[in-house]
């Protein structure tokens, strides 16, 4: 076999090693089942640095010693959530938001598909809630406090709707009377309002608290490497990020073994849990000391968020009071921004927007007003690339043109090659000497790919990530930008209306359009690129458009968009600016210029 033919073959080989460590390595998102559990909750341990901390409070909703029975839904009456963009319900045992749906968002394409569901209540698989309480101090005793079993009684209407909040109100029997007041806004901000009114004829204390409880591991879970999923917070402008996972990597806590951790808050701050579209956290009023717990029970399965506010010293007589908000909603960027301008520091982090996220948010920015103005998502996308090449075609102009000088230099090259042989020294040597005297530079044309790398994988943070890419249609069979391609062979490339099942690592095989798209055009631009000079080199670069076509096969549709349009307008940047520079490219790389006929006139003259 020769050495071409080995070569060939080392390269065929590399190329699907490299397929083959991709899909090992970055498997596609796969779902994780959610199992049932308890109902037991770990109360937060008060305390904080501008009052005397009470006594540790034991497991939220019930007695010191015993656990809660699992709720069901007809356990206790409901009050009915009913606004433009959520509906479901509060339950009057523990005053629990436990019931909460997303009108705006479905779980398919399908238009008869379920609209997602974010909150659930304890007994259902699942389960997944927001309480409040009290945790008592010095001279009270649990169940002189309102608990996460408590039946409390609702005022006024029975609809918890923008114009008419609910107030509950429990009486404990000693003269301490609690009450409850929740509002919503237009979109996902609920505030609760909690107070006390002190009738025992003494001095009481005792610390507010909200709470966000998950049982078990969501179900729409994707463990994908890019995408950050579990706790989230903000704690005086520090944000934290902890995967689920990870949660069991706290301390543990003496008081009843979880896992937790506790950060004090100064002023502002808010923690919570966010997935890949949807989030739910618990916000103090900015300004406001609170302690921030994270926890998560590994005998009950339990993932547990905490903010405990300073301890109230409540004088005979008196009504103290604490506001706090919950957010329980859509990861929506508009929303969020709004939410953040109001008060809420940091809050727009709450997005995931990765390592690069100086390039992401600025990003997502442009690409969300040409979303708005344009009113189609791929469109938008295309644009955006035009202005992303706009912005670095000062730098692209001298790297291209060098970039053609190179390829221009390549029969030069070879020639050096064989008048070396092996003594690969005197090539490197010989080689320089000709970059030097046609003043070529050979690091150039790297730079517009080094520029390129972080702006690549900030699109695709903003593509895979943001919830505005969720079902946001192109054209055709791409009715979700955020998905992979839907057309393959086995569909007829869209023609057939039906989506080819899940085919495991054979998926690779079954390419749809765009991807086979995004190799042609791969190999359009390489072939304006200069060859390496080492053959294994040049053509494990010449199966690299194939590679990629594979590798990107699976990837959100978006992204591939981009990356085509962006391939498509470097080919023709490239063709420009070497015929601005007297070269002349055909669409497969061949190049005719003034200076190939100088060597060619100059080759003739040697002969004679």
């Amino acid at each position: 076999m020769d050495d071409q033919n080995k070569n060939l073959l080392l390269a065929t080989g590399l190329s699907f090693l490299v397929i083959l460590g991709w899909y090992a390595f970055f498997p596609a998102p796969e779902q994780t089942p959610t199992p049932e559990t308890e109902t037991a909750l770990t109360a937060p341990a008060t305390g904080d640095t501008t009052a005397p901390a009470p006594a540790a409070a034991p497991v939220a909703g019930t007695t010191a010693t015993a656990t809660a029975e699992p709720e069901t839904v007809e356990d206790a009456p409901r009050l009915t959530i009913s606004t433009p963009r959520l509906e479901g319900s509060i339950s009057l045992k523990g005053g629990r938001i436990d019931d909460l749906r997303l009108k705006d968002y479905r779980e398919t394409l399908d238009e008869n598909s379920p609209i997602v569901t974010l909150l659930s209540p304890s007994g259902e698989a699942g389960a997944y809630y927001a309480l409040y309480g009290w945790a008592p101090g010095a001279g009270l005793a649990i169940e002189d406090v309102p608990t996460a079993n408590t039946l409390w009684q609702a005022e006024g209407g029975a609809n918890l709707t923008p114009d008419t909040p609910v107030t509950l109100t429990w009486d404990n029997g000693k003269g301490l009377t609690f009450a409850r007041e929740i509002a919503i806004d237009d979109n996902y901000m609920f505030s609760i309002t909690q107070s006390v009114t002190n009738a025992t004829g003494a001095e009481v204390a005792l610390a507010p608290y909200g709470t966000l409880a998950r049982h078990g591991l969501p179900a729409d879970l994707e463990n994908f490497f890019v995408l950050h999923e579990g706790l989230v917070g903000m704690a005086d402008g520090k944000l934290t990020e902890v995967k689920y996972k990870d949660m069991a990597d706290f301390d543990v806590d003496a008081r009843d073994g979880a896992h937790a951790q506790v950060v004090p808050v100064t002023e502002n701050g808010w923690i919570g849990f966010t997935g890949h579209y949807w989030m739910s956290t618990l916000i103090p009023a900015p300004g406001e000391a609170f302690r921030a717990i994270a926890k998560f029970d590994e005998r009950r399965d339990i993932y547990q968020t905490d903010v405990v506010m300073p301890t109230l010293t409540v004088a005979a007589g008196e009504t103290a009071s604490a506001k706090t908000q919950l957010f329980a909603g859509a990861k929506e960027w508009n929303t969020i921004r709004a939410y953040e301008r109001g008060g809420i520091q940091g809050f727009l982090d709450s997005i995931d927007w990765g390592w690069f996220f100086f390039f992401t948010k600025p990003i997502f920015a442009v690409l969300h007003w040409l979303h708005g103005a344009i009113g189609n998502m791929g469109v938008a996308i295309i644009a955006l690339t035009f202005l992303l090449k706009l912005l670095v075609l000062p730098l692209a102009w001298k790297s291209y043109a060098s970039m053609a000088k190179m390829k221009e230099l390549q029969p030069e090259i070879e020639k050096l090659r064989e008048r070396a042989g092996d003594d690969r020294q005197k090539v490197q040597k010989e080689m320089m000497e000709l970059y030097k005297r046609e003043k070529v530079n050979p690091a150039a044309g790297c730079l517009p790919i080094l520029i390129q790398i972080p702006i690549f994988f900030s699109l695709y943070k903003v593509i895979f990530v943001t919830l505005e890419l969720r079902h946001s249609a192109f054209f055709g069979p791409f009715q979700d930008l955020s998905s992979p391609d839907p057309t393959t062979i086995f569909n007829l490339f869209g023609l057939l209306p039906y989506t080819v099942p899940d085919l495991g690592f054979l998926q690779i095989l079954s390419l749809g359009i765009l991807p086979i798209l995004l190799g042609i055009s791969m190999w359009l631009q390489q072939k304006l690129n200069p060859a390496p000079t080492d053959e294994t080199q040049a053509m494990i670069f010449a199966w690299m458009p194939w590679v990629f076509m594979f590798m990107l096969g699976n990837f959100a549709s978006g992204l591939v968009v981009y990356w085509i349009t962006n391939n498509m307008i470097t080919f023709t940047q490239q063709n420009l600016i070497m015929r601005s520079h007297g070269y002349k490219p055909d669409v497969f790389g061949n190049i005719r210029s003034s200076f190939n006929k100088k060597k060619a006139k100059a080759a003739k003259a040697d002969k004679k």
